[in-house]
């Protein structure tokens, strides 16, 4: 049995977006090119069935997205990538003919949360009639994300909810009422292979806030791990900034850095329920795991 159920990778770290959720990066913005996805693909085979291509960044940018897709297929790998969903008819053919797309995760809390010009029935219109296209026509199966609700802690930027959510009741069509619904879980089954998820919003880890004391755990490098576009191997897909650099895989074997003291110790620390690394102290979404 492979180790990780998936590894995000991070194909692009540019964004056409500016959501205020997002905590943005000051890396260097570029693509990740094929040569260097080729190369990481052929490592992480070995430790997951499952990519995800996201991390920071709007997948959807990069030009290679379509042969990364191939790539992935090629190498028995499936597929998964997280969206905010405004490029979706640049890439919807592409998406549609990948065999190796499992899932598309779009991000509708992305609309309220920027100040643009983005059109809600246009953006929702455009989502909607891909998903109503790709369900005829594959097996890609959808999540429409609105991780924007209040918390005891944070005020999400969630007013358009009512709206996006009767907009996708008219269109879809599940034959309930969707608000009803969600009185009694988070997560709806909208039609086969389609389903709306919301949950609230958190505190993205930043390492200039004060440290929590809390016992704390989390999946990181246990079932899950990330890795930046230059190539550096992150315990999370939530270090934005690569806080915690495990290591290059681009100039060091994957197994090599998993092995590592920095990465036994993080895992260690968490079986204990302990955050070793000073970005896991100041993380907020290590809370929903209790």
């Amino acid at each position: 049995m492979k180790r990780f159920k998936r590894v995000y990778i991070e194909i692009t770290n540019l964004c056409n977006l500016s959501c205020n959720f997002c905590p943005k990066t000051s890396r260097e913005l570029k693509f990740m090119d094929e040569e260097a996805f080729t190369h990481i693909v052929e490592a992480v085979k070995y430790h997951t069935d499952h990519v995800y291509l996201h991390l920071m960044g709007e997948p959807f940018l990069n030009p290679k997205l379509g042969k990364f897709l191939e790539i992935c297929s090629e190498k028995g790998l499936m597929v998964n990538i997280t969206t905010n969903g405004t490029l979706i008819n640049n890439v919807k053919d592409i998406l549609i003919a990948a065999p190796a797309l499992r899932q598309v995760n779009i991000s509708l809390s992305s609309f309220e949360a920027n100040d643009n010009a983005l059109d809600i029935n246009e953006y929702l219109d455009n989502a909607l009639d891909f998903i109503s296209e790709a369900n005829k026509k594959s097996s890609i199966i959808f999540s429409l994300r609105l991780w924007n609700i209040d918390s005891d802690e944070i005020k999400g930027s969630n007013k358009a909810n009512a709206n996006i959510l009767k907009k996708i009741e008219n269109r879809l069509k599940p034959g309930f009422s969707i608000r009803e619904k969600l009185q009694d879980s988070y997560s709806v089954r909208l039609r086969d292979n389609v389903y709306l998820n919301m949950a609230e919003k958190f505190n993205w880890p930043d390492i200039s806030k004060a440290t929590s004391e809390d016992s704390v755990f989390c999946y990181g490098l246990r079932d899950h791990m990330g890795i930046l576009v230059d190539g550096t191997v992150v315990p999370c897909c939530l270090d934005s900034e690569g806080n915690i650099p495990l290591g290059n895989v681009l100039k060091t074997p994957l197994a090599d850095i998993l092995a590592s003291e920095r990465a036994s110790n993080l895992v260690d620390g968490f079986s204990r329920r302990s955050a070793v690394e000073e970005l896991c102290k100041r993380c907020g979404y290590v809370k929903r795991y209790g």
